[in-house]
């Protein structure tokens, strides 16, 4: 294997896993940003006011994009393994 395809293999599965944890992080990113700025505006001091709702969107976020999320790391596992052979042989 020559070292531009093994950046190229890296890079495809680093942009795969970065669009993977961005789908899951930036609902939570968002509802964790309206409850503090509700936290702020009220000056309640609850931990729990802002961890649940982010836990909530998280796993709501899941639910619908699971299927999705699945198929895309399913795609890299089998992209990966077919290259196996072409790369060493």
């Amino acid at each position: 294997m020559s070292p531009e395809q093994a950046v190229t293999l890296v890079g495809h599965a680093i942009s795969v896993i970065l669009l993977m944890v961005s789908v899951l992080i930036l609902p939570s990113l968002v509802v964790g940003l309206v409850v503090a700025i509700f936290q702020a505006v009220t000056q309640v001091n609850e931990q729990t006011l802002s961890f649940l709702p982010r836990l909530l969107v998280t796993l709501l976020t899941i639910i619908l994009a699971g299927h999705w999320l699945l198929q895309e790391i399913t795609d890299l596992f089998l992209f990966v393994f077919s290259a196996i052979p072409v790369e060493v042989g």
